[in-house]
């Protein structure tokens, strides 16, 4: 009986020590693997991120607001937009709209995949499927586009497609200024190609 005795308590005191130590070695693996699988999700994808963001100075959804000298509003914006090497006052933008809204009422709404706006030119070049859009009527695509921050000024020498009023035509540009009876004068010119529809 006593022999039993003594098994059972070194059994105990045994237990007491290795049995902490097992749960210790667990504890602690689990431990590391955990970390090193959080490591290997987050930290690279935040790298990556930070670095991006560091080199390209990329600006999400900007937006450009002014006034004209003739008096008409102009909006420009943009899905994200970054500065060519590193000159903000020069900037390359993707899925860029525009709005012009002249002193008489007449609203232009443009659309281009991407373009440039220059600051000190006070300038913007519109490139890629760009689509315009006027309240008088007139539906215009073109390659692109350039427009006056200072004055509505549009224009395009890379071939235009335009329906309107008077029907459908093909051109080898387009210009829209202003007057100097302060109107505002749409000219297709380079070869004009027009199909006429008679209006009822």
């Amino acid at each position: 009986m006593a022999t039993f005795d003594n098994a059972y308590s070194r059994f105990v005191v045994m237990a007491k020590v290795v049995l902490p130590l097992v749960a210790l070695g667990i504890l602690s693996t689990l431990f590391l693997f955990s970390k090193s699988k959080d490591a290997e999700l987050t930290i690279p994808y935040a790298e990556v991120d930070v670095e991006s963001i560091a080199r390209d100075q990329i600006i999400g959804e900007p937006t450009y607001t002014g006034v004209t000298r003739d008096g008409s509003a102009i909006s420009i914006s943009a899905l994200s937009a970054r500065p060519r090497d590193g000159d903000t006052t020069y900037m390359l933008a993707e899925d860029l709209q525009a709005v012009i809204t002249t002193p008489d009422g007449t609203i232009i709404d443009i659309e281009a995949i991407a373009g440039t706006v220059d600051s000190v030119g006070n300038q913007a070049i519109l490139n890629g499927n760009v689509q315009i859009v006027t309240s008088t009527g007139y539906q215009i695509n073109t390659p692109s586009l350039m427009s006056s921050l200072n004055d509505t000024d549009l224009s395009s020498d890379a071939g235009v497609q335009a329906k309107g009023p008077l029907g459908v035509l093909d051109a080898g540009g387009m210009h829209l200024t202003e007057t100097a009876e302060n109107g505002y004068l749409l000219v297709f010119n380079g070869g004009v190609k027009l199909v006429y529809t008679p209006q009822n």
